[in-house]
């Protein structure tokens, strides 16, 4: 962790900014967290009968050296209420969270004369409310953003901006504008049937016995590397590097009883993965979809919340007919309600009624394992 501060030179162009000195960091820390926590208290119920007013905003209480800028006070603010509509969409699937707790650590601070970039890493955890049964208790992510400041000529600092800079997809507590679609072509190549999100869904009990592979067992791995990663096996979540998603899933339905399938790693009627070689299909989103159907070790389901323990989730966010992320069931609920886990970001235990409400837009693949 460390300043880089501009040159120092009598032909320099822009003046020297303020010096950034650890109070500031530790301010610089404090804001973030509370940037976070709100977004992630914007998810919470209230009190039952109404007792209790709405979480207060941490960053309201920022008003001295470092405090939000108003063009990121307005955009908080509609971030809060965007998450707000999402946790009523949640409660109309059957979801809610009882309580919350966000903490956030500073990685790295930049300066540039009036201008600081501070990377930092989120790990929220949310409870979900009256868990029963099989229902997980709790969900939870890991994250990696950047801030924006800018000091002004008394070199007080303004957070300007904050951006996502994990190459993954939403957290439950992240928003993001539409995405506008791309024109299908007549070459996408049909991988499944889309899955319907409507709730609740007819059911479709999975066979634990007549596959023979250990649903468990793949829940099991999921849930111990979800947020470190086995050296047994590369590790793609870094940038540029395509994402761990199909990767971590693949290496689940490995530890489950799937077997290797040999050949060329661009055939994807194979499928092979270990710390030196890789299929296409072991780590590759759409190359998993066709070698699982045309395998016949997945089948199609109807609905998302037809899924059970160790069956895969597949997300197309745009709708361009290239599928982007894949998941993995850890646990259902007896009430029908299917959690995932999976790399890109490191998230266990998500309600797809979550990803639905997150996502209300894009195309979901449900598979039956």
């Amino acid at each position: 962790m460390g300043i880089l501060l501009p040159h120092q030179s009598a032909s320099a162009a822009a003046p020297a900014g303020p010096t950034v000195d650890s109070a500031t960091k530790v301010a610089f820390q404090r804001l973030a967290d509370a940037v976070f926590t709100d977004r992630t208290q914007s998810l919470v119920s209230d009190a039952r009968g109404g007792r209790q007013k709405p979480h207060p905003q941490r960053t309201s209480g920022f008003t001295g050296k470092v405090r939000l800028s108003e063009t990121q006070s307005r955009e908080e603010r509609s971030t809060l209420d965007e998450l707000r509509a999402r946790k009523s969409r949640l409660a109309r699937l059957g979801e809610k969270y009882s309580g919350a707790g966000t903490r956030v650590t500073l990685d790295a601070t930049r300066v540039e004369g009036r201008y600081a970039t501070v990377e930092v890493t989120e790990t929220t955890t949310l409870a979900y409310e009256e868990a029963k049964g099989a229902e997980p208790e709790t969900t939870g992510f890991r994250a990696h953003h950047e801030l924006s400041f800018q000091a002004n000529r008394k070199g007080d600092w303004r957070l300007t901006g904050v951006r996502d800079t994990d190459d993954g997809y939403l957290a439950v507590n992240q928003v993001a504008k539409p995405a506008v679609a791309a024109p299908a072509t007549a070459a996408d190549p049909p991988s499944a049937t889309r899955s319907a999100t409507t709730w609740p869904a007819r059911p479709d009990p999975k066979s634990v016995t007549a596959t023979g592979y250990d649903y468990k067992a793949m829940a099991a791995y999921a849930t111990k590397y979800w947020n470190r990663y086995n050296p047994d096996y590369p590790d793609f979540s870094g940038v540029g590097a395509g994402g761990d998603c199909t990767n971590f899933v693949s290496q689940s339905l490995k530890a489950g009883g799937w077997q290797h399938v040999p050949g060329y790693t661009t055939d994807f009627h194979k499928w092979f993965g270990n710390a030196e070689i890789q299929s296409d299909s072991f780590v590759g989103v759409n190359e998993f979809s066709w070698f699982a159907l045309s395998s016949k070790r997945a089948t199609s389901l109807a609905n998302v919340y037809q899924m059970d323990v160790g069956d895969v989730l597949q997300v197309d966010f745009d709708k361009d007919g290239s599928k982007d992320h894949s998941m993995i069931v850890t646990k259902r609920s007896q009430q029908g309600m299917a959690y995932v886990t999976y790399h890109s970001n490191d998230t266990y235990n998500r309600s797809v009624a979550s990803l639905v409400a997150s996502y209300p837009y894009a195309a979901y693949y449900a598979y039956r394992t």
